[in-house]
């Protein structure tokens, strides 16, 4: 009978040894087999192992019949998402500032990750009390502003997106209101993640027209009641189309 502890303990090991051979990839270039091997203090069949399985993802390739590796294409996309969340705050950050300073409460950049959205960036309002720090706060999709509108762009692509522990009368409510939110491009949260939260979102696109990221406004119910919420829904989606033009979406 196999031992769970130490097959977990093995897997960790592979993976801490494939980000070791990227890393000396991306530092000197190329290397063989036996070069890495000799860096890992492992036998050569182990990092020939390794290579191929870094190979069939495309994160390494082979160098001819050389017999050595560099780092693969495969890395390009990877890499392209993180730069995209560093242009997201970096062009973000304006954004955000002009419209806490504005409306006077905390304005939030969230990505989806795993099936949660992400507080990524934050800008506070000059109000007396503020609100809880979001930054780097993991938020359900199902019940915030902001995972709101991430979850009714990852469904429209992948209806297997929608959260599956919710009873099926809540699914039902939730995916009637996701195509409301498709369909007027924002998203209310009235006490649902929070009791005394209340927060409105709306969704920022990239080049491609892509939901990447959405740009919230939240603050506490008795400053943000739903009647203001419906007022200032307009300044958040305007700023959500800023940042989008920002990020190299034009849509008329």
């Amino acid at each position: 009978m196999s031992n769970p502890v130490r097959s977990r303990e093995s897997g960790v090991q592979s993976v801490d040894r494939a980000i070791t051979v990227l890393e000396l990839l991306a530092g000197r270039g190329e290397a063989g087999v036996s070069e890495l091997a000799t860096e890992l203090e492992v036998h050569k069949s182990t990092a020939f192992r390794l290579l191929g399985a870094l190979e069939e993802h495309g994160l390494v390739e082979q160098i001819g019949d050389r017999g050595k590796y560099r780092l693969g294409f495969g890395l390009i996309p990877l890499a392209g998402r993180v730069a995209e969340r560093l242009e997201v705050t970096t062009q973000g950050r304006p954004v955000c500032e002009e419209l806490a300073a504005r409306l006077g409460e905390t304005v939030n950049i969230a990505i989806p990750d795993r099936g949660y959205a992400v507080n990524v960036d934050q800008a506070r309002g000059p109000a007396m009390v503020t609100t809880y720090n979001w930054l780097g706060r993991i938020t359900p999709m199902h019940n915030t502003s902001s995972g709101k509108v991430l979850l009714a762009a990852a469904i429209a692509d992948d209806p297997a997106a929608m959260p599956d522990d919710l009873g099926p009368r809540r699914r039902a409510a939730l995916a009637a209101e996701l195509v409301r939110v498709s369909e007027l491009g924002y998203a209310w949260s009235i006490e649902e993640f929070e009791t005394g939260l209340n927060a409105v979102a709306a969704p920022v696109h990239d080049h491609a027209g892509t939901v990447i990221a959405a740009l919230s406004l939240s603050g506490p119910a008795y400053r943000m009641p739903a009647e203001r919420i419906e007022e200032i829904t307009p300044d958040v989606v305007a700023a959500g189309r800023e940042l989008s033009k920002r990020m190299g979406f034009w849509n008329g």
